[in-house]
């Protein structure tokens, strides 16, 4: 049981309402995270401007969402596992990109330098050393890109926290954790 209300999208109001119409719009629903994260118009603006923003990164769509399968199973987190699992498939990726993500591993060696550094970010608290960086860069990454990958790294720690600290219950197709127990 989700520990804090799930705002109803028919009682919104203000801008709670017409970013609810912008999460609608892209999901086809508006999803229990958003409902929990509502709460807040502040905290939805700043996570909804931030997927936004993140979309029409260089990244692209596909790798954003290798990178949040990925954090979400070494997290043990899953509600985003689910959703983002389902967000890959229609970014382009297939099962098995993404059920590679999920393990960090990517048979494209510059998605696998994006995974492998994003979830030593995750494991070491940010603290990397200047290889782990020139290994990015040797994969083709730039320092635009490189910093796109540490902005979605914190996205989804942020999403990751919501769904757990708020207990917030699934709305997307179940995916098995992988890594849950590393």
């Amino acid at each position: 049981m989700t520990r804090v209300t799930l705002i109803d999208p028919s009682n919104a109001t203000g801008p709670v309402a017409r970013q609810f119409e912008q999460v609608k719009a892209a999901f086809g629903v508006v999803p229990n995270m958003f409902k929990a994260v509502a709460n807040s118009p502040a905290a939805l603006s700043s996570m909804w401007n931030s997927f936004g923003a993140l979309g029409q990164g260089r990244l692209g769509a596909k790798l954003g969402e290798q990178l949040a399968v990925a954090i979400a199973d070494r997290n043990a987190r899953n509600y985003c596992l689910a959703a983002h699992t389902g967000l890959g498939r229609k970014a382009g990726a297939t099962s098995e990109e993404m059920a590679e993500a999920q393990a960090g591993r990517a048979t494209d060696a510059r998605t696998a330098a994006a995974l492998t550094f994003a979830l030593k970010v995750v494991e070491n608290r940010a603290e990397v050393t200047s290889s782990d960086v020139d290994t990015l860069r040797s994969a083709g990454f730039d320092d635009e890109e490189i910093v796109e990958i540490v902005a979605h790294i914190a996205l989804n720690l942020f999403t990751n926290y919501v769904n757990v600290a708020l207990d917030v219950p699934v709305d997307f197709p179940g995916v098995k954790l992988s890594r849950a127990s590393l």
